[in-house]
């Protein structure tokens, strides 16, 4: 199950950290921007240019030290297809150098439109009977709120192509509670409801420690329902997004670990890609000062959980 490698990268590097690749342009120092733009022009090629290498300084720098990435396909569509070509590429090199990947994409649909963005993310393409993966990431975060419809494609895939999903259960924006707070019949809020068809879902993708294929983004800037779901959720492995420059904390994301140290992969962002500028390194550093910035935030969260066991 594909849940299992990220554990087993996780207790293996003793970091349960992903690094959020969502590169902007200004994020990225000008030494390698004008490289792109010398050859490619100030286009939306220049730019992704600009972003796939920005992108592989951080692989080389990271994977070592963090089990997993996580690009956000949004930072990659604005640059058109030419940045969707860096995406491909993103993961591709993310994928050689050992690196679990999480397309955060939140693909909601149903029925056979599902079944294209789980193949297009997840699977693989026919094109006149050959096959080829359009994206190849590992796990793609996805809207559940359509229903089983929209979920079953994607489960599917995961079961062919040994593949997870994350299903967006309680998100870190602050205005997440007018919708997910909402009380059901039963009084338990929808936050809650979803987490249960998270493991309801999860059932038929069963990991061998304990948890499915079938994992729930649950946000770290809300550490009461964190650590309430991580209760509730036995078999729901949870992508923790809001880390760091949304103002999640290491004491806020230990409520979302069990007993052994597992259950969570925390992703942190800006924090990790915009190091350099913080900290005023020289833009040659950026990625240096990247990896120092990961090793603080593994260093601080494990402090609060201990040592990861399998």
């Amino acid at each position: 199950m594909a849940l299992d490698r990220l554990i087993e990268a996780i207790a293996k590097k003793q970091n349960p950290t992903a690094a959020g690749l969502d590169p902007k342009l200004e994020y990225i120092p000008d030494f390698i921007k004008e490289k792109a733009f010398g050859r490619c022009g100030k286009t939306l090629e220049g730019a992704a240019a600009a972003i796939l290498e920005f992108n592989r300084g951080l692989i080389d720098a990271l994977c070592e030290i963090v089990p997993a990435v996580k690009p956000q396909c949004a930072y990659y569509e604005m640059y058109g297809w030419q940045g969707m070509k860096a995406l491909h590429d993103t993961i591709a090199y993310a994928r050689e150098k050992g690196l679990f990947v999480i397309t955060d994409g939140k693909r909601n649909d149903i029925g056979s439109t599902m079944q294209a963005y789980a193949t297009a993310h997840l699977g693989k393409t026919e094109v006149a009977g050959e096959s080829a993966a359009a994206f190849g990431a590992d796990a793609l975060t996805v809207n559940g709120y359509l229903g089983s419809d929209g979920i079953q494609p994607l489960l599917d895939v995961c079961r062919m192509e040994d593949k997870g999903i994350f299903v967006l259960a309680k998100t870190s924006n602050p205005s997440s509670d007018e919708v997910q707070n909402q009380l059901l019949e039963g009084g338990e809020p929808l936050y809650e409801t979803m987490g249960q068809y998270c493991e309801k879902w999860g059932k038929g993708l069963s990991g061998k420690y304990g948890y499915s294929g079938v994992g729930a983004v649950v946000g770290a800037t809300w550490p009461e329902q964190l650590g309430e779901l991580r209760g509730m959720l036995t078999h729901t492995f949870f992508l923790v997004p809001g880390y760091g420059a949304q103002g999640g904390t290491a004491e806020d994301v230990a409520m979302a670990f069990d007993k052994n140290g597992l259950g969570a992969v925390i992703n942190a962002a800006r924090s990790i890609m915009c190091a350099w500028q913080k900290q005023n390194a020289a833009p040659e550093d950026y990625a240096k000062a990247a990896a120092q910035e990961a090793e603080k935030m593994r260093d601080s969260i494990l402090r609060g959980i201990g040592r990861i066991r399998l």
